[in-house]
């Protein structure tokens, strides 16, 4: 089978022993290079295939595609031929990388490239020569996908429906471009005539991208520098007392309290803080003068008052001698 002339570049590859050949990157696995497994494949050897220059790896490729569909799927000639061709179009997956620098952390890239070298294997298998395209043209299609799809799998620091992930850079278009076209920024109601949503489904769209990144509330608070909030963390800045949570916690503590009293002192509670009864009408439902209610009343409270400001050892020890 006739192969392409190698390039200056690129002709140090060739005819190299194994011997010479450095361990191949953990990305892809070393290409069985046996004598005789190049041989039964019918190509040329090639040691470093990731040296070839990329005209050279473009021609190359054609022919060990060619003898790819030839070859019967596991035996080490196939294996030969698939992983060369893997690291000889392992520039395509640097080359798609570059587009995402931006959106990791330096150490994220090796494996951004691990990712998109999954990609560019999918595109291997599912190559057909036959069709007379250029690889390229399908495989970048795969890598990016890959890293894409990595991407919205692994960024988000909450996890959201891939509905709402989608809906989220629909909506980052349409406020570029209504931006631009209107002068401002645009409303609720004019991302949802733009995307033709409803309000909701765009307020929805707004909410959960906020989910895509997030900050440690123990996180220093640097926007001032030397205002009232340096040395603060965030939680300090951002945080505030809720009014309703003194309330959670005094009724937790008076409701073991209530439970010690009589039915007719939880009656009495009942009538005048639940039903806002007056004291004489208290009175009149239980028999007794209104003065009688008045002083019931008040030693009751301070008797609540008193058992829910004690410790709570202390207040177990007074209900064990009653």
């Amino acid at each position: 089978m006739p192969v392409p002339a190698p390039s200056a570049a690129s002709s140090a590859t060739l005819a190299a022993t194994p011997t010479d050949a450095p361990a191949a990157s953990a990305a892809v696995p070393s290409p069985r290079r046996s004598s005789e497994t190049v041989r039964i494949a019918g190509l040329p050897r090639i040691d470093e295939p990731r040296e070839v220059a990329p005209s050279d790896a473009r021609e190359m490729s054609k022919v060990f595609f060619l003898r790819l569909r030839e070859l019967t799927e596991g035996t080490p000639e196939y294996q030969y031929v698939r992983n060369t061709l893997i690291e000889m179009n392992a520039s395509l997956v640097q080359y798609a990388v570059r587009r995402f620098r931006t959106r990791g952390e330096a150490g994220d890239m090796e494996d951004i490239v691990q990712v998109g070298t999954i990609g560019l294997i999918k595109a291997i298998d599912r190559f057909d020569p036959a069709r007379e395209n250029e690889f390229s043209t399908l495989a970048m299609p795969y890598i990016t996908g890959e890293i894409k799809r990595h991407f919205r799998d692994t960024s988000w620091a909450v996890r959201v429906p891939r509905r709402l992930q989608e809906l989220r850079i629909d909506i980052a278009k349409a406020k570029e471009e209504l931006t631009t076209a209107l002068d401002r920024s645009p409303t609720v109601a004019d991302l949802a005539a733009h995307l033709g949503l409803s309000e909701d489904e765009v307020v929805e769209g707004l909410v959960a991208a906020n989910g895509h990144t997030s900050g440690s509330l123990d996180a220093p608070h640097a926007e001032h520098g030397d205002g009232p909030s340096e040395g603060h963390t965030l939680a300090d800045v951002m945080g505030e007392e809720e009014p309703a949570m003194e309330l959670v916690e005094d009724i937790q503590t008076l409701a073991p309290l209530l439970e010690q009293l009589t039915d007719r002192e939880r009656r009495m509670l009942q009538m005048r803080f639940g039903e806002e009864l007056t004291q004489a009408q208290i009175g009149a439902e239980l028999g007794i003068s209104q003065m009688q209610v008045s002083r019931l009343l008040t030693r009751l409270l301070a008797h609540l008052r008193a058992s829910m400001l004690e410790d709570p050892a202390d207040t177990a020890g007074t209900a064990v001698r009653a």
